[in-house]
């Protein structure tokens, strides 16, 4: 897994001066729809700009540097609905941008080096990525509409039957942990000669993907599920 710096976020900290520590930010707020143009903000203003709690912005970004979120504040109801909007974000960036993306990169890599190998490689990840899609299009048709119900003060019923945040939890899957056999193809058995500068490009993308996918699960698993079930009680 991608290591990321060990630096604390806190509200009073230069936003731009946490980019330059730390580029994966970037996507963080390219999830928030913030302008990557901070100026020279901190995160407590750039929070009041867009309107995001600094608990929750704080929260996701030290996830991005490494840190979990405990012993943060409870978070709201607005709070959740913008990690919903975070996580749908994400979402359109899997599937627009770093699939294209990897797999343009496969292709070719098989255009110089037709061999059976490379097709697995290329089937491989095609299978992988149709099971993210799946559990891609479960979040959006069927948990994240509950949550939304849920947290507009509606009872969120799913097909005519009770749903819930923990029904959501036995459904969740860790779906990048399978990436790691893709990379190991790569790196440990795949004879492929030449062409280091598109190879490191794939890998760069797989580690890419492979982070934010991490990420992606741990909001789900450390903010949204147990929040979600902390607002089934009340």
């Amino acid at each position: 897994m991608y290591q990321t710096p060990k630096t604390k976020i806190r509200s009073a900290m230069k936003m731009a001066w946490l980019i330059d520590t730390n580029p994966s930010l970037l996507l963080m707020l390219q999830h928030f729809n913030i302008d990557f143009r901070v100026s020279d903000l901190t995160v407590g203003q750039l929070c009041g700009k867009y309107d995001i709690s600094e608990n929750l912005f704080v929260s996701i970004a030290n996830l991005y540097n490494g840190f979990d979120t405990k012993g943060h504040q409870p978070f709201t109801r607005k709070d959740l609905l913008q990690v919903i909007d975070f996580l749908q974000s994400s979402h359109d960036y899997y599937r627009s941008d770093k699939y294209p993306q990897i797999s343009a990169y496969i292709r070719q890599l098989q255009e110089h080096h037709p061999v059976r190998e490379m097709k697995l490689l290329e089937k491989f990840f095609n299978e992988y990525f149709a099971e993210v899609l799946e559990h891609l299009d479960y979040e959006d048709s069927i948990a994240f509409p509950y949550f939304i119900t849920l947290l507009n003060n509606g009872k969120a019923e799913e097909k005519g039957k009770r749903y819930s945040s923990k029904e959501y939890g036995r459904h969740h899957t860790d779906i990048e942990l399978k990436l790691q056999d893709l990379k190991n193809l790569l790196l440990k058995h795949i004879d492929i000669e030449d062409r280091l500068d598109l190879r490191r490009k794939l890998l760069f993308a797989l580690y890419e993907l492979e982070f934010d996918l991490y990420i992606h699960s741990l909001i789900e698993e450390n903010i949204l599920i147990p929040s979600g079930a902390l607002i089934e009680k009340e």
